[in-house]
């Protein structure tokens, strides 16, 4: 029998999995794809403790009561059909648990339904990327605190380290993991902004190549600064790209996507009355970067400002004063939305915990 049974085997739902048997568990996964099932026995061929099947009646059979099943599917009507078809084979006591970005609203949802059941239900934010599941990511988990307890010891072993402390922990009921999920993407919205626009005003105001760029990103990273962004910022302008002679930061489209987090957070801001400005403007940034053709016009009509190139050295000192500024600013408002919503929603939460998780693993890390 396994210890954990995870529900997704992409590249997160492989990573974490295995994760999960590097640290002592015993582990098994569930794809309807044959060929996701076979990269994780061929991936995980060297550990023992992992397996994995296309049939949901195997899948739920092989793991330990009380199951501990995680989801890594996406978020939105996925996640209620992977539940629909799991609810005929689990039992009362049973955990759920949802790895992926849902909306906060969905957790509640579901968690009262499962209740109704006597199955418990998490929201459980994952940050870090693929290379964060595999080696380590935050985790930021919502629900019954008692069923908890089932959890803790493959969440803080599977977990990412700062100084020998686990970067995750119970966060409050119901949907209190996914909200606190949703503010981390909203923040990470407003990081980026701020550090693509001083990317442009090193580019246009101080004349900087990319050799300069990743120096002085390089450097601030080495100070008070030093974060997963600016981290990978510095390293970016150095990428060659394979199919020019260039480099790869200027063959990348300024063109951004959203996946909803960053726009969830702040049209919640708005419904609660916090002011989030760093993060709303980001998300408008990125919707007015996607109108790729109107910018291309209106380029064509309107003459671009005159930019007046200022002192290399003069330049790159402020440049990082208002990044770091504007960061903690940024950083103040996600965790000002957190102390409200979790006034208004019940969720008790500890606001100096949160800062801890986040201080490994995942995408904000700082």
């Amino acid at each position: 029998m396994y210890d954990f049974g995870l529900v997704g085997l992409g590249v997160m739902g492989r990573n974490f999995i295995l994760n999960v048997a590097d640290n002592g568990f015993s582990a098994y996964g569930y794809d309807l794809d044959e060929e996701k099932v076979n990269s994780l026995k061929t991936e995980g061929g060297d550990l023992e403790k992992v397996d994995a099947s296309t049939n949901i009646k195997t899948f739920v059979k092989n793991l330990k009561q009380p199951r501990k099943i995680m989801l890594l599917v996406p978020a939105g009507k996925i996640v209620d059909s992977v539940i629909e078809s799991l609810l005929p084979h689990i039992d009362k006591g049973d955990i759920i648990i949802d790895g992926g970005n849902s909306f906060f609203t969905d957790t509640d949802r579901r968690e009262s339904e499962l209740q109704n059941r006597a199955i418990n239900f998490f929201g459980a934010g994952v940050s870090g990327g693929a290379k964060g599941a595999r080696r380590g990511p935050s985790i930021m988990p919502g629900g019954s605190k008692s069923a908890y307890e089932h959890i803790k010891p493959i969440f803080e072993a599977v977990a990412a380290k700062y100084e020998g402390e686990p970067c995750v922990a119970y966060l409050g009921p119901k949907s209190a993991g996914n909200y606190v999920k949703m503010v981390h993407n909203g923040i990470e919205y407003g990081l980026m902004q701020l550090t693509s626009e001083i990317y442009d005003v090193l580019k246009k105001g101080g004349d900087y190549n990319n050799d300069e760029l990743h120096s002085s990103f390089a450097k601030w990273n080495s100070g008070r600064l030093q974060s997963f962004l600016v981290e990978i910022t510095s390293e970016i302008f150095k990428q060659e790209d394979d199919f020019t002679k260039g480099r790869l930061v200027d063959q990348i489209l300024d063109k951004a996507k959203q996946k909803g987090t960053g726009k969830w957070t702040s049209q919640n801001a708005m419904d609660l009355g916090i002011p989030v400005p760093s993060i709303d403007i980001a998300v408008s940034m990125r919707e007015l970067s996607a109108l790729k053709e109107e910018r291309i016009k209106a380029d064509a009509l309107y003459d671009r400002p005159v930019v007046a190139h200022m002192d290399k050295a003069i330049l790159e000192d402020l440049s990082e004063k208002a990044l770091y500024f504007s960061f903690i600013i940024t950083y103040a408002q996600g965790l000002h939305q957190l102390a409200d919503a979790s006034k208004e929603y019940g969720y008790n939460l500890d606001i100096s915990v949160i800062a801890k998780i986040w201080r490994a693993g995942c995408i904000i890390r700082a």
